[in-house]
């Protein structure tokens, strides 16, 4: 396999074979990075020098039998709204096109002690609220199986990234479902882990009670390695949560023979009815994991339209209180979508926060009725393959039309992967959802999926 298509658990063990080196790692994404972007976006800013550096330094250490951990030398891409020292953190908008990190974030500063080099910072969404748009100081990224398609969003850079073999790994950030969705479009596995798992100390807030930060990776093995690195408690984020959770691969081959896999289909069949091609790879996939050995069962939650009215009014009226100054006096220098997603909060009243609130809380308990009886929900992650990036239009149509958004206002682990491609060439998806920390039972089922299909090592033909 060409280094560039290596997993970060396979090019950790050849590193460790002494078949590959961090610095002829790097140096082959590099030379990819050169050929794919000018036409994929996925960088605003690309840190070769200090990657390479890096790598140097990783591969000297690897010489005198010194790993820093399970991700030494494996080069990651860093969404841009997640500070890297001495890196600008620009959220993709004018607003922050100056403004320098005086420190790593707590993620930044977890990935770097299991021995990850930062590769550079990947493009996203305006303040992770907008759109793909074209009314922005830097281009927006675009889809490895097809440029002429949006990645998903907001972590859009690090999907498309992933995907493309730019990088094996990356970090994005899920409010309403922005490390999945780039998952479900790019064809890879993204997973938002429990509220709280995973700080969010120098990140900058969307909406402070339905953030998370979560990996983009190409397996379900890789994933689990980068939560293992990310994972723990950590006392200047609020809402982090006191655990310290590891090995979260450790059920990675235990299948789902005996699991019970709670089927919600009316979110695709009658709360947003899917694309039938995405309906027929669910089907497929419930199918598939019956044959495993899984009781599969339909179940009922709460309809996608009242979890996303509840996801809109928190996340908008937090929004807003985030950025209620730049809105008053500077306008003009945000793009067109984010502005027209972000001014909508300065009308919500009080009660109706409070009261999308105290629904949130019915909700959560809903679900967490459901796991009396299911030991893993399986759901939709998009309802619709991506659409063209320049048709404004079937994007605004498509882009709401997902059932992710309910497992941020509840705050479960959820995790969307690759379930087939359509007749287009474009991925199709689904979701799995487990109960609060059982992140491990979340990773163990998708990776038994995983086992049983061959979507994870289907590649877009770019480059």
């Amino acid at each position: 396999m060409t280094p560039h298509w290596l997993s970060a658990s396979e090019a950790a063990r050849a590193f460790a074979a002494r078949t590959l080196s961090p610095v002829e790692l790097l140096t082959a994404l590099l030379a990819r990075i050169d050929a794919l972007q000018p036409s994929l976006h996925a960088f605003i800013r690309l840190d070769a020098e200090a990657a390479m550096d890096a790598a140097r330094s990783a591969e000297r250490e690897l010489g005198a039998r010194r790993v820093r951990g399970p991700l030494h030398g494996i080069p990651v891409g860093v969404k841009d709204i997640i500070d890297v020292a001495g890196l600008p953190t620009t959220c993709h908008s004018a607003i922050l096109r100056d403004n320098i990190a005086a420190t790593d974030a707590a993620v930044i500063a977890k990935l770097r002690a299991a021995g990850a080099i930062v590769l550079g910072k990947t493009a996203t969404h305006e303040f992770a609220i907008g759109g793909p748009s074209f009314d922005l100081p830097f281009p927006p990224a675009r889809n490895p199986w097809n440029p002429d398609h949006h990645p998903g969003g907001s972590s859009s850079g690090s999907g498309a990234g992933v995907a493309a073999g730019l990088f094996p790994v990356a970090l994005g950030t899920d409010t309403g479902g922005s490390v999945r969705n780039p998952a479900s479009c790019c064809g890879i596995v993204g997973l938002k882990p429990t509220y709280g798992l995973v700080s969010r100390r120098g990140v900058f807030p969307l909406s402070y009670t339905l953030d998370h930060v979560g990996p983009l990776t190409r397996t379900v093995a890789d994933a689990a390695l980068m939560l293992d690195a990310l994972a723990g408690h950590d006392p200047a984020d609020p809402a982090s949560a006191p655990t310290e959770a590891r090995l979260f691969g450790r059920d990675l081959g235990r299948g789902v023979r005996r699991l019970r896999i709670g089927f919600v289909r009316h979110f695709h069949e009658t709360d947003l009815p899917a694309h039938p091609e995405m309906t027929a790879a669910l089907e497929e996939a419930a199918r598939i994991l019956a044959a495993e050995g899984a009781d599969v069962r339909t179940i009922t939650l709460p309809g996608l339209t009242e979890f996303g009215a509840v996801n809109r009014v928190i996340l908008t009226s937090e929004a807003w209180s985030i950025h209620a100054p730049w809105l008053r006096t500077r306008p003009g220098d945000y793009g067109q979508l984010a502005r027209r997603r972000l001014l909508p909060g300065a009308f919500i009243p009080a009660g109706d926060y409070v009261g999308a609130q105290r629904r949130r809380t019915q909700m959560i308990a809903a679900v967490e009725d459901a796991f009396r009886d299911v030991d893993i929900l399986l759901c939709a992650s998009s309802m619709d393959p991506a659409s063209r990036i320049e048709d404004a239009a079937e994007t605004a149509r498509t882009y709401p039309r997902q059932a992710r958004t309910p497992f941020n206002v509840t705050g479960h682990p959820a995790l969307a992967m690759m379930a087939g491609l359509s007749r287009d060439g474009l991925p199709l998806s689904l979701q799995f959802v487990g109960r609060y920390f059982q992140d491990a039972m979340v990773l163990r089922a998708a990776a038994a999926y995983e086992r049983a299909t061959d979507w994870h090592t289907r590649r877009p033909q770019i480059g």
